[in-house]
């Protein structure tokens, strides 16, 4: 258990403004750098198959520049992995990816897909990259992520976040069993997905989760009160929340 949370911040939809229209503009390196001095100890970005936000010069961008540590998130393909392991980015998350989403609709399926991910996190581990994996608040899946070989869970959280009040605590009792089970087993759990300022302090609270990652809400905020202050917002919530419980 810990006493103090990471929160990670995932500045995709920046991108995702910059190629509404082309150009340069939103950068996403500017977004990255002005969350690390709001409070951000980590960025996330994903690069997915089409390229919809991230670009490749992106990825390679905030690992050369940035100052804290890079979570890439990527598929579980040949392709994602190659391009991991000559950016070197601290951390890889594997998630799930379907070009007709969204976003990303729930946790990766680690039991079925257990050989294929097994050998991309074999690949990237053998590099030197942390990777975790993007998974329901589920034991089999937890299982099997220790079983492919990766030290890093990430628990969706977006079932907790868009339930209703009187299901949201049953979900919240999900992801607690699940972070103290990824615990006992050795693994270090993050969570992430659809967190904002109303639900992310029952997530905070939680001792043997390590880091948030948390994304289009904070990019959505800032149209209103800009980048700095939604990230210092959140920063405050999620040490607060983690003060309380202690």
């Amino acid at each position: 258990m810990i006493n103090s949370i990471r929160l990670g911040v995932n500045i995709d939809h920046v991108a995702t403004v910059r190629n509404a229209r082309g150009g340069d503009q939103p950068d996403p390196l500017r977004a990255a750098q002005i969350a690390v001095q709001a409070g951000a100890n980590g960025i996330t970005a994903h690069l997915r198959e089409d390229r919809r936000h991230i670009r490749d010069d992106d990825i390679e961008r905030l690992k050369s520049e940035l100052s804290v540590p890079l979570n890439m998130e990527m598929a579980a393909t040949d392709e994602m992995a190659a391009i991991a392991m000559r950016v070197k980015p601290h951390a890889v998350c594997l998630v799930p990816e379907k070009r007709e989403e969204l976003t990303t609709e729930g946790g990766l399926n680690v039991v079925a897909g257990h050989n294929k991910i097994q050998h991309v996190v074999a690949a990237l581990n053998e590099s030197g990259i942390r990777v975790s994996l993007f998974i329901e608040a589920d034991r089999a899946q937890i299982n099997a992520a220790v079983s492919v070989g990766a030290p890093v869970i990430e628990l969706h959280t977006g079932t907790y976040c868009d339930a209703a009040d009187d299901q949201r605590d049953v979900e919240l009792e999900k992801i607690k069993a699940s972070a103290i089970y990824a615990h006992q087993l050795g693994l270090e759990c993050h969570a992430g997905h659809g967190l904002n300022f109303d639900t992310v302090s029952p997530i905070a609270a939680i001792p043997s989760i390590y880091e948030l990652n948390i994304g289009h809400f904070l990019i959505g905020e800032a149209i209103f009160i800009g980048l700095e202050k939604s990230v210092q917002h959140m920063r405050q919530i999620v040490d607060a929340a983690r003060s309380d419980r202690l």
